[in-house]
């Protein structure tokens, strides 16, 4: 069997650093199987470069610069097939105990809300904003892995984080109250008055069913126009509280997790600071649904 002393120097880096690469790679590409795809393929690149150069002054360096690279080229390619997806496309939540420590470390950008959000953004600025606030990696190392100066990184970060509202006091984080609150709204007797207490005038509704689960086709922007919609698909099953809920511990944060007729759905909420959910995302997309526990 293989100790580390018998492997090389850069299986031993790669194992060390594995979480921390999947990190980067599912923060940017929002599916766990690409992320994961990222990770083997940096792997396997390294065996390569070690037996062809062995020069190498910095695994870890060399690791995090072509799993960022790799990342990028496959957003790239994933945008294009986004294009033709079904319906909104969402993030594959994961419950956060699945996630690796170094993934974990530190929860901004980890988000369903801030994934979704982060698909706005260019492969490259994705990147920069991930090393930087999620990995607190300095601007003059990331310049060196996509190939730009100092400046030209921080202006990435920069317009990034503002294209993002990332630094304005604009949304909190779920709490179990709020999930509650929803619950109750929904299996209230009055649903469509007590649900639309709940939400600001904005909001916006996405589901993501990927063409294998019932989902709305387009997302629904407006209170009014989320409560006749929920109002409209909900059951008596539904109303009567007879279908399971709980809430789960997925990407860092909390969600609600829905067990209907055996199938799975997953939904997250973004609050604004007065307590109105602003944001509601949910996944219903079965092949999305794997690496969700406690349901």
């Amino acid at each position: 069997m293989d100790t580390t002393e018998t492997r090389t120097p850069a299986t031993v880096a790669w194992e060390q650093g594995r979480g921390r690469l999947f990190g980067i790679a599912y923060r940017m590409l929002g599916d766990v199987g690409h992320a994961e795809d990222v990770v083997s393929e940096v792997g396997m690149a390294a065996v390569v470069a070690e037996r062809e150069s062995g020069q190498v002054r910095s695994w870890p360096a060399w690791l995090t610069t072509v799993g960022v690279r790799k990342s990028i080229d496959r957003a790239r390619h994933l945008a294009s097939i986004k294009e033709d997806y079904p319906g909104p496309w969402l993030p594959e939540p994961v419950a956060t105990d699945a996630l690796p420590e170094e993934a974990v470390a530190n929860r901004e950008l980890l988000s369903l809300t801030v994934l979704h959000l982060a698909e706005q953004l260019s492969p490259e600025s994705r990147a920069a904003l991930v090393l930087a606030r999620a990995f607190d990696m300095p601007a003059e190392e990331i310049g060196r892995i996509l190939d730009k100066s100092p400046a030209a990184v921080r202006q990435l970060i920069s317009r990034a984080t503002r294209r993002l509202d990332l630094d304005r006091e604009v949304s909190a984080p779920a709490d179990p109250r709020a999930l509650q609150r929803l619950v109750d709204a929904i299996h209230s007797a009055d649903l469509e008055a007590t649900l639309r207490a709940l939400l600001a005038d904005d909001a916006v509704y996405w589901s993501d069913g990927g063409g294998k689960a019932a989902s709305a086709v387009n997302p629904i922007f407006g209170a009014e126009k989320i409560v006749r919609f929920l109002a409209g698909v909900l059951t008596p099953e539904d109303l009567d509280g007879r279908h399971m809920s709980e809430i789960l511990e997925v990407n860092g944060g909390i969600a609600l997790a829905v067990l209907r007729d055996g199938d799975t759905r997953v939904l997250e909420i973004e609050l604004g600071t007065d307590g109105l959910i602003r944001g509601l995302r949910q996944v219903n997309n079965p092949d999305k649904l794997g690496h969700v526990r406690g349901v």
